[in-house]
């Protein structure tokens, strides 16, 4: 890709239901999610990379459960809050913080002692987390987990094209997959070029075509592109 195109600042992401973008790499994640509160366990876990959507699930069952949401780090510092609070617990990054004996007791106390509903996120399976206590890696290797795959092509098309239309926006099949196969492969760099492009649009007063992805990716040719893309290439 060029560098001619540069991420514009990004508003808030919509974390809603309706914005999230089910694929084969977040399905069965998003079921366990959707079906709470018949839930199999009281407590659950959701990985994976960076940019996976874990986190817009996590928010998603937050708003469906009412629950309270904390990040790992903070966790220690307000456990007293959250033992009293009879609410479900989102606890997000537990395995980004370094192993902690202290943290780790104040967890199993959590969850012996105060019966309520708990999901957490981390990067890796909870079988893999870090930890500094044989205890807590036990109980956290015996959570029912679901893992998010790296976002693939369709559901990057599918969410290009969902970005899209929340602006009132159509594009083509072709554009949606000029992006994606043109950008960092991050739901982050899609929703910054969608913004770009609707900005872009806006100011020049033009649709959202294939020929002004090209201009803003820097692409002054077609080549590489397929037959039906350069079909899509016409003087505006």
């Amino acid at each position: 890709m060029s560098g001619q195109f540069t991420l514009p600042l990004l508003h808030a992401p919509d974390l809603t239901e309706g914005r999230f973008v089910v694929a084969s790499c977040n399905e069965q994640a998003f079921d366990f999610v959707h079906r709470w509160p018949d839930w199999p366990a009281p407590v659950g876990a959701l990985f994976g990379p960076p940019g996976c959507g874990k986190t817009h699930l996590a928010h998603m069952w937050r708003a469906r459960a009412d629950a309270i949401l904390i990040n790992g780090r903070e966790f220690a510092a307000i456990f007293a809050e959250a033992r009293k609070a009879t609410r479900p617990l989102v606890i997000e990054d537990l395995d980004r913080e370094p192993p902690d004996a202290a943290r780790e007791h104040l967890l199993m106390e959590l969850l012996d002692h105060t019966p309520r509903t708990i999901l957490f996120t981390g990067r890796n399976p909870p079988g893999q987390w870090s930890c500094a206590t044989g205890d807590w890696k036990s109980r956290a290797a015996s959570l029912l987990a679901f893992g998010i795959d790296a976002p693939d092509d369709g559901f990057l098309s599918a969410l290009a094209r969902n970005l899209f239309a929340a602006r009132q926006l159509t594009v083509s099949p072709e554009v949606s997959e000029l992006i994606v196969t043109r950008l960092e492969r991050t739901p982050h760099a899609i929703a910054g070029f969608v913004a770009a492009a609707d900005e872009k649009a806006l100011s020049a007063k033009r649709p959202v075509s294939l020929r002004l992805v090209l201009e803003m990716l820097g692409q002054n040719s077609a080549e590489g592109l397929s037959t039906a893309c350069l079909a899509e290439v016409r003087p505006l």
